[in-house]
């Protein structure tokens, strides 16, 4: 694939990853609207910052205008969401002590990987691998996904929205990351994107199902009551 093909995928990596960190529009609407958090979760929002800047950092060592462009965006975005919960939030000390213990863990990750891994190649290595296994990490909620619908023989734990746009920008991604021969891109997002699939096709044989044999409970008729997979690159 040419530089024609590549600066498409790059475009279809923006396009799809910016639909994925959208879809928190959705809770920061709710968090307005209501004048609360309930039924809204903290973690998702925490989480996926941390993996932002994890990337973030990634890029700008590695030089990839692609990865800085959307993890900068993302760290935007999943910070503002953090803001408004923590202004609307009753419990205000719990989710300033889970802020603190990020920026924590973030200065102590800025100190190992700039202060005693002097080498860069060492220190894109070890950063890469970091990203890499923490955005697997992230993505296994979409398994808790799976078997509460084949639990419940419900849908509406799912949200499809967020489902499809996290299984289309980490399909995007792993194919970028293939072309460019980077194995913790590939790596990284390959495994969301499988996660994704069989929950996106567990939906579809369960509403089939539903359709043909009249199974209880409601198929997306109501929002998701799980927490959705964090929103992240």
């Amino acid at each position: 694939m040419g530089p024609v093909g590549l600066q498409l995928l790059s475009g279809a990596c923006l396009l799809f990853s910016l639909g994925m960190f959208g879809t928190g529009l959705s809770d920061l609407k709710q968090m307005f609207a209501t004048q609360s958090v309930e039924n809204i979760q903290f973690l998702p929002f925490l989480t996926t910052d941390v993996n932002n800047l994890s990337w973030l950092s990634y890029g700008f060592l590695k030089g990839d205008w692609t990865l800085i462009l959307v993890n900068a965006v993302g760290v935007t975005l999943q910070t503002l969401y953090i803001l408004v919960y923590f202004y609307f939030s009753s419990e205000k000390r719990s989710v300033l002590l889970k802020t603190m213990g990020l920026l924590a863990v973030l200065l102590l990750g800025y100190g190992y990987f700039n202060l005693l891994v002097p080498d860069v190649s060492v220190r894109l290595t070890r950063l890469g691998l970091f990203c890499s296994l923490f955005t697997i990490t992230m993505y296994l909620s979409p398994l808790a996904d799976l078997a509460k619908i084949v639990r419940s023989r419900s849908t509406q734990c799912l949200s499809f929205p967020l489902t499809i746009t996290t299984f289309l920008a980490s399909a995007s991604w792993t194919l970028y990351g293939i072309l460019l021969q980077d194995v913790y891109i590939a790596t990284g997002c390959f495994f969301p994107s499988g996660c994704c699939a069989h929950v996106l096709a567990a939906g579809r044989v369960r509403t089939a199902v539903r359709g043909g044999r009249g199974l209880p409970g409601p198929l997306g008729s109501a929002p998701a009551t799980l927490s959705p997979p964090p929103r992240s690159r």
